[in-house]
């Protein structure tokens, strides 16, 4: 007799496992947020290049995947992109395509991938929704990483269109947290501070801060992040894609930013903001008015206490810690 539909069990693929936000969705599945029902795998670039069809195909081949969470990206700092916005371009247009037609042709029944707010229109109004992604150009330092994620949503809309698939994408904003990238010139602003304070106070020497401190962030904790994925990936059907951000009046100035993370590293040296360094963009407020009506009683992390969690975690993986 056959299984009712509600119990078949479902095997789900993570790429790009090892990263900030699949270690995140790997530590609260292990903490109680998975089901009986749901067989995890993570996968990271050691398991297959995912650049190669051929490699695409035969992971797939091996987990069998019911649904994939796609996180698997080439990424890197602001320097790395104006140096390498074709290589961006290229091999993260051949990962996407790559999952996502391997998705389709082993049936998997859902895929939701990651994208980034760094893809929206470079000159934009705020806040930014999901309906102005393809509104005009992205920020011309990163074009090629911001096109190649652009093209997630453009795929998902025609294997929904001419095949029925339900692939969908997520945006969140500037997410940090335990496993995050530390490094000091080419990871994000919050990692960067954290690493950054940790070697003023071993050494004995004055915090640098690059800029004025004034830009302004939404700043969403990996863990906060997993745990709306697994909602996505259960509950959100749209292939339309949805904002993953706290909201618009949670915003932090990096200075604020920047003071929590000296107090949560118990930092008593002086800070200073070299504003002979540039502040990049002012601000890039996202509007998270589509989740909230979807999941009105969500509850984000105090963003002291992330910071905290995170510091925490650093100071006592620091030797293990990428940087």
């Amino acid at each position: 007799m056959a299984e009712p539909a509600g119990t078949k069990p479902k095997r789900i693929l993570v790429t790009g496992g090892t990263g900030l936000v699949g270690r995140a969705i790997e530590k609260v599945v292990a903490d109680g947020e998975g089901r009986p029902d749901e067989e995890w795998n993570f996968v990271c670039s050691k398991d297959a290049d995912l650049t190669s069809a051929a490699e695409t195909r035969a992971l797939y081949e091996k987990y069998r995947p019911t649904h994939v969470i796609h996180l698997a990206a080439l990424v890197g700092g602001l320097f790395k992109n104006i140096k390498y916005n074709l290589d961006f371009w290229r091999r993260n247009v051949h990962i996407n395509d790559n999952v996502l037609h391997s998705a389709y042709e082993f049936g998997v029944q859902k895929v939701v991938s990651c994208l980034s707010t760094c893809i929206f229109p470079d000159k934009t109004t705020y806040p930014i929704d999901e309906s102005m992604i393809h509104n005009g150009p992205p920020h011309s330092s990163n074009f090629g990483y911001s096109y190649a994620k652009r093209m997630i949503d453009v795929q998902n809309r025609g294997y929904f269109e001419q095949h029925g698939c339900r692939f969908t994408a997520v945006i969140p904003t500037n997410v940090f947290g335990p496993h995050d990238n530390y490094n000091i010139e080419d990871g994000h602003v919050l990692p960067g501070l954290i690493h950054k304070v940790y070697l003023a106070k071993k050494n004995g020497t004055a915090l640098t801060v690059w800029g004025t401190g004034k830009p302004r962030r939404q700043f969403i904790y990996s863990l906060d992040l997993a745990r709306l994925f697994l909602w996505v990936l259960r509950e959100y059907d749209e292939v339309e894609p949805i904002i993953l951000s706290v909201g618009e009046e949670d915003e932090v100035s990096i200075r604020e930013a920047a003071e929590n993370v000296v107090e949560a590293m118990d930092f008593k040296g002086e800070v200073i903001f070299d504003t002979t360094k540039s502040d990049g963009q002012f601000k890039k407020t996202a509007s998270n008015g589509k989740l909230r009506r979807c999941l009105p009683n969500f509850q984000f992390t105090p963003f002291k206490q992330a910071v905290k969690e995170t510091c925490d975690w650093f100071n006592v993986h620091y030797d293990i810690a990428r940087k």
